[in-house]
Parts: C-alpha cells; structure tokens; sequence
C-alpha cells in the first residue's frame, strides 16, 4: 500500500466494491481481500459495514464537491458549468454501462434496503441539486432554478439507467446532446 493510510484503502477498495457489486453483497472478507489485509487488522479500522458505508459516503460527497469546485473554477460562465456535469456521462460512460451511475446506484439500493444511511447517501443528489440551482440562478434563471436542476438530474439519471441496461454508447452520446440542446433552449443568451 503505497499512498495512503490502511483506512484510506478500505474506504477506497469499499467504495468500488459498493459501486461495483453493490452494498448488500459486499462483505467484509471482500473488501479485506481486496487491500490484502487480515480481518483482525480490517476490524482494527472499521467495526461494522455501516461504519465503512458511512465514510465511503463521506468520501463520495468530499469527492463531488472537489469536482464541483473544479468545474467551476474551469468554468467561467455558469453555462459551461452545466454542460460539464451533462458531459459527465460521456466521461464515466463506461463505468456507467457497466454498473450504472454510482450515486444513483447506491441510493437506489439504499432505498429498497430501507437503510439508515440512505439519508446520508442522498446528500449527494442534494449537492449537485443545489450546485446546478445555482448555476440556473446565475444564468437569470431564479424563479425555476430547482425545478430546472431536478429536471437535468432527472434526465441524467434516465440516461445513466438506460446506458446501463442497454449499454449502448450511441445512445449516451444522442441523449448527452440533446440535454445540450435543452440547456441552450432553456439558456439562449449565454
């Protein structure tokens, strides 16, 4: 283990694994097996698959709001910002055929659970929530920012849905286009 503490890798090998199998059928001998450590040295870290859940969740959202700060401080014109978290679809796209969208995944799963964490979880559909609000905000756009950042969620997660059960790379790249083409309607002086 080169960069990172033990716990950093349990909560990394954690995260895939959740995102990959999903949380129910990850355990902990899966996760142990996948840093190379013992389960005693495991249970050192971390007692129970909640507590892992609970700082890989803590890790996503951290994640996400890095990224949403970068796109922004790439991104001059809010605009752009928007079409960055639309073009994350074709960034991820094949992860997303693979497995699905890894926020949508986790909370759906969460969800049917009927999980403590699935509050928590949700904070990450929260954020980009707000996040996008924001941009539409700034694009002039205040009276209907949230139900145009509902709206772009709802929409990506449809695509991200689809992709995964058709795993059609055309069809991510039709449907990232036509969120383009929405956003230039619904934004047309930017």
């Amino acid at each position: 283990m080169a960069d990172g503490t033990t716990r950093d890798h349990i909560v990394k090998a954690a995260d895939e694994l959740f995102y990959r199998q999903g949380y129910e059928h990850t355990s902990f001998a899966h996760i142990a097996d996948a840093v190379g450590i013992s389960r005693g040295n495991f249970y050192h870290h971390f007692k129970t698959k909640d507590d892992i859940l609970g700082a890989v969740i803590v890790e996503r959202l951290a994640n996400t709001r890095e990224m949403l700060a970068q796109w922004e401080s790439s991104n001059e014109h809010p605009f752009d910002r928007i079409r960055a978290f639309i073009h994350i679809l074709i960034a991820n796209r094949t992860e997303i055929m693979r497995h699905g969208c890894p926020v949508g995944t986790l909370c759906a799963e969460l969800a049917k659970l009927e999980h403590a964490s699935q509050a928590a979880a949700n904070e990450l559909f929260t954020l980009f929530r707000g996040w996008l609000g924001r941009q539409f905000t700034l694009l002039g756009r205040e009276a209907e920012a949230d139900a145009l950042a509902m709206h772009l969620l709802a929409s990506s997660q449809g695509v991200a849905t689809l992709a995964n059960t058709f795993r059609d790379t055309a069809f991510v790249e039709r449907e990232v286009e036509r969120m383009g083409a929405w956003l230039a309607a619904e934004v047309p002086q930017h």
